[in-house]
């Protein structure tokens, strides 16, 4: 286990679990933990027997609470010489990440720690999450986090949401499209091990490829999309893995992935 005291790193079986550490501070964001969160990306696409990426908080009351206002000074702070922020910049590294990663929702999960569940791939909530984005209350917006809820959720509830900063509950989480599976809190972690078990015996091959292709995709018109794809099936069933995925499925047997 590596740990660099705001965000724990540990690798449980194929998965790379990054914990935020900061449970009495509701598990907010501050330098730290977006640079440990980012470490934990980055250590599970350099190890090929990472199959999994698992984002969740300590302790069982929050996920993330967003930033850390206690020094309200240097929650929004900014270099406005450089054009980015170190934020901003997690989004894009999960955006373009090709390793799965689910999100374990096991406490509050409000405005930056919205940002974090929309960057994974999946997400497993207990049913006792309270979720919304309420930087209208200080004076602030979700701007950062409406670059990716934008493509998850209907308008008009990123609408209510922004504008009102009122919370709302794990079922409307999970009817707005933020959540695949809400367990209670004592069934969280097995309703986890079920999902992470249902990717880690597919083609890793065929995982990274396709995650790759769903975010070329994303900005392309049907025709451009289409024509892309076409060529991705092709290179696709070139890989060793096909190869073996075809020929386990004509021998009646499970597939023994090179992960090529």
């Amino acid at each position: 286990m590596t740990e660099n005291k705001s965000v724990l790193l540990e690798k449980r079986g194929q998965a790379l679990w990054i914990t935020i550490n900061r449970p009495e501070k509701r598990n907010a964001l501050n330098a730290e933990v977006i640079a440990g969160i980012v470490r934990g990306y980055r250590e599970a696409h350099d190890d090929p027997k990472v199959r999994v990426i698992v984002l969740t908080g300590a302790g069982d009351k929050a996920f993330c609470a967003g930033a850390d206002l206690q020094n309200t000074g240097g929650a929004f702070a900014m270099d406005f010489s450089r054009p980015n922020v170190d934020y901003a910049d997690l989004l894009r590294l999960s955006q373009n990440a090709t390793k799965p990663a689910i999100a374990r929702v096991n406490g509050v999960c409000m405005a930056g720690g919205m940002g974090l569940l929309c960057m994974t791939d999946m997400a497993v909530a207990a049913d006792h999450v309270l979720f919304g984005l309420p930087e209208v209350k200080v004076g602030v917006f979700p701007m950062q986090v409406m670059s990716l809820l934008q493509s998850i959720a209907p308008r008009r509830l990123i609408n209510e949401w922004s504008l009102t900063g009122e919370p709302f509950d794990a079922r409307a989480a999970m009817s707005a499209g933020l959540l695949n599976h809400i367990a209670p809190a004592a069934e969280l972690d097995a309703k986890l091990d079920w999902l992470i078990g249902r990717i880690t015996d597919k083609s890793p091959t065929a995982i990274r490829r396709g995650k790759y292709a769903m975010r070329a995709i994303a900005a392309m018109s049907f025709d451009e999309a289409i024509a892309y794809t076409e060529s991705q099936i092709a290179l696709l069933a070139m890989t060793e893995d096909a190869k073996e995925g075809l020929k386990a499925f004509g021998e009646k047997r499970k597939p023994s992935w090179p992960g090529r």
